[in-house]
């Protein structure tokens, strides 16, 4: 009987495992410690004088997120083909994108397309994001149509904004904070990005140590989505552009998490003289808005209540003293049957459970979409949605 694994296949495309190496940034040598390969073996691939193994073809096909079938095709890689117009605009955007983030753009298509192919299997049909011939002439407008949409209370976390944001059919995706293929690198100053979609945009959050944060990032990027009707990614130095459409995507946020009725609860006869005291001074307006006390300040600036010079004298002490940080966590993975939640969200994992339970998907499909969960962590995250 015939090992097809152990099979040598020959006719392997190298110059498309050379794109993917210059795609990632890496060297072929580098690739060959990865994948386990010998370097003797990858040089005659290259040279078109030796083959791979199946196995090993899969493994190489697998590192970069492409099909065996990729490095079989004839001829160069036409980037237009193998890369959505939503990842072209952000690459267009940042030419400098590192491969890691790369592959974590492909990685979020990918799940959407699955996300998309689940719901057909399902017999559902999602409505457009945003309805037909619906624009606005500012970006308060925008946000008022959508705190609306949203239905939220007036005490919000990370978590309530995201469920919210995930009931419009927005999907929201968070990195992993530990090593992994959905970590941001920690090097890399990316802090989020979107692509859009007509019935089914997305946006990614890159974990930070305080929600806060995410929360901003998210509706930035949902400003985006909602105003622009294009894909971004940010930066933390995009965050504070002057450029129009980030300025936008900015008071989008700011409006959406501070509306105005919230922000006239704000007891301005008790401002403090000092910005080393807004923090405190805000306290419970920003813990139960979830969101930062620059926030609140820059809506208090730009509404004329507070002078502008407040939110920069704030701006400069929040830069002197640095980002305070919190302990890191210990690594346990107890919760982990936990972590596709965290990952994708509430809606993305539900969906996957209808899809499984109807069987309209196996089990080994499942285990797959929810970021190669364990069987015995699978039932367990089900069984915690049965007392949800």
């Amino acid at each position: 009987m015939v090992d097809w694994g152990m099979e040598k296949v020959e006719n392997i495309n190298a110059e498309r495992i050379r794109w993917c190496c210059d795609d990632r940034g890496i060297s072929l040598d580098e690739l060959c410690a990865e994948v386990k390969i010998a370097e003797s073996t990858m040089a005659g691939v290259m040279a078109g004088e030796k083959g791979l193994t199946f196995k090993q073809l899969q493994v190489v096909a697998a590192y970069f997120n492409r099909g065996v079938l990729f490095f079989l095709a004839p001829g160069p890689v036409q980037e237009q083909v193998v890369r959505s117009p939503q990842f072209r605009t952000l690459s267009n955007q940042k030419p400098e994108l590192t491969g890691k983030v790369k592959e974590i753009i492909e990685r979020t298509e990918r799940q959407r397309e699955r996300y998309l192919g689940l719901l057909e299997e399902l017999n559902e049909s999602p409505e457009p994001f945003i309805p037909a011939n619906v624009k606005w002439a500012h970006p308060g407008a925008a946000a008022d149509w959508m705190r609306e949409r949203l239905g939220l209370t007036e005490k919000n976390t990370f978590a309530t904004y995201r469920e919210a944001v995930e009931a419009l059919g927005v999907l929201v995706f968070r990195s992993n904070g530990y090593a992994g293929a959905w970590q941001i690198p920690k090097q890399s100053t990316v802090a989020g990005f979107s692509l859009y979609h007509e019935v089914c945009p997305v946006v990614f959050v890159r974990k930070q140590p305080f929600e806060a944060r995410q929360t901003f990032t998210l509706f930035h990027e949902l400003g985006h989505l909602l105003l622009h009707r294009d894909s971004f990614i940010d930066d933390d130095g995009d965050l504070l552009s002057h450029a129009r459409k980030e300025v936008e995507a900015n008071a989008f946020a700011g409006l959406v998490l501070v509306p105005d009725f919230l922000l006239a609860r704000i007891p301005l006869a008790n401002k403090p003289p000092q910005a080393a005291a807004f923090d405190e001074w805000l306290e419970d307006y920003r813990k139960a808005w979830g969101v930062s006390a620059e926030v609140i300040l820059r809506r208090l600036a730009d509404s004329g209540k507070i002078p502008q010079r407040d939110y920069e004298a704030y701006r400069r002490y929040n830069a002197g003293r640095g980002m305070p940080v919190k302990p890191r966590e210990s690594g346990s993975r107890e919760w982990r049957y936990r972590e596709p939640v965290h990952l994708f969200g509430t809606m993305f994992v539900k969906t996957v459970f209808d899809a499984l339970n109807t069987q309209h998907i196996p089990l080994t499909r499942a285990t797959r979409y929810l970021d190669g969960l364990k069987v015995k962590d699978l039932h367990q995250l089900e069984a915690h949605y049965a007392h949800v």
